[in-house]
């Protein structure tokens, strides 16, 4: 969210929507590439949907097209875009992968988690302030 204010500030929105799109599309790869290899890996667990491998590797190489084809053509704005994820792998080395984090640290990400929930709206917060309530 720094990331794509600063850039809001500094950019416009036509390249900030080109960063978003580089970013979507990688995802969406990654993902197809995901959906690919857990088939490979893990045939027998259970599957609500199941499709044709046909149509995720028809997918993927469209998608590996428009991949390098943004790479060639605006090799700036896809890099910008890769910094951009890359910006949230701190995050989940603070959040995530640290387990025995000091407990100032704990509150810290406890409170702007609460404070991140009140200002969208995303679900009710369950704050300390809100047992005494």
């Amino acid at each position: 969210c720094l990331a794509t204010l600063i850039i809001m500030l500094v950019g416009d929105t036509y390249t900030l929507i080109n960063y978003v799109s580089f970013i979507n599309y990688l995802c969406y790869g990654v993902t197809i590439i995901g959906l690919i290899v857990l088939r490979w890996k893990k045939p027998k667990i259970f599957r609500p949907i199941k499709v044709n491998l046909l149509i995720p590797i028809t997918y993927l190489a469209f998608w590996a097209f428009l991949l390098i084809f943004s790479l060639y053509s605006e090799p700036i704005v896809c890099g910008v875009g890769l910094i951009i994820i890359l910006t949230g792998v701190p995050v989940f080395f603070l959040g995530v992968y640290w387990r025995n984090k000091p407990k100032c640290v704990n509150r810290l990400i406890e409170s702007l988690t609460c404070w991140g929930q009140k200002l969208c709206f995303v679900v009710y917060p369950q704050c300390a302030g809100a047992e005494e309530e």
